[in-house]
């Protein structure tokens, strides 16, 4: 995951541009929000990245954690939302000197992907140890193995035409082809899973999940998942 973090430590391109940007945060909250069950709920952003809209989900809750391994990012966030009493931004290291079942919902969104399997594995620990017994881990964006790039970029362009960037994100594509997260894209790779795969990976980790009807964000060909504390385990 360490150069992931370094690429979004980065001054990096991976957004169209800037409305493309500010619409994919918008949606994400707006996502993020329908899974908050009441406004008493401590919710837990897990590698957040910029959250432009975060303000819009502590609207909606009691506190909101913003947890982001990328210092630079960590660094504006603290600095955007200073005056916002219910967003506190934290490291993933802090994560393990909160109270343990503290948090009402964790979001997990466009995460999975960049982690390795043992990566992920600890992250689900340490978010189990947090979670309210009645808590829900929700974790999104899941990349499918039989699905492939092309559906990323059909989802875009259909994104970027029902939102007036379509140029933008056929420029953004081609530059994309040429960029660093490309390339280390190719080296590294990115990490899939079935959804039975996911499903079984969230047991082990004393999880009982089922897939949502839709994935958060924009991309209809991934998947999202919600995970309670099973019961009854050992």
């Amino acid at each position: 995951m360490d150069e992931w973090i370094d690429y979004y430590d980065s001054t990096h391109t991976i957004y169209a541009s800037r409305l493309h940007r500010d619409l994919h945060f918008q949606l994400i909250a707006r996502d993020i929000v329908g899974y908050i069950a009441s406004p008493d709920s401590v919710v837990l952003d897990y590698a957040c990245g910029e959250a432009l809209s975060a303000a819009r989900v502590a609207d909606a809750c009691a506190m909101l954690y913003l947890a982001e391994p990328a210092p630079g990012v960590r660094g504006r966030l603290i600095a955007r939302f200073a005056p916002n009493t219910r967003i506190r931004v934290r490291s993933l290291e802090d994560l393990s000197r909160m109270a343990e079942g503290s948090v009402d919902l964790v979001v997990m969104n466009s995460v999975a992907q960049y982690m390795t399997p043992a990566e992920l594995d600890s992250a689900f620990a340490v978010v189990r140890r947090l979670l309210k017994p009645n808590g829900r881990l929700v974790i999104g964006d899941i990349l499918r193995p039989e699905v492939g790039m092309f559906r990323d970029v059909v989802a875009l362009l259909k994104f970027a035409s029902a939102h007036g960037f379509l140029k933008d994100a056929l420029y953004g594509l081609a530059s994309t082809a040429l960029s660093d997260y490309r390339q280390l894209r190719s080296r590294v790779g990115l990490q899939r899973y079935g959804e039975n795969e996911m499903i079984e990976k969230l047991s082990r980790a004393g999880f009982s999940t089922s897939r949502a009807p839709q994935n958060i964000g924009h991309n209809p060909w991934r998947m999202t998942f919600v995970a309670r504390h099973a019961l009854n385990l050992n």
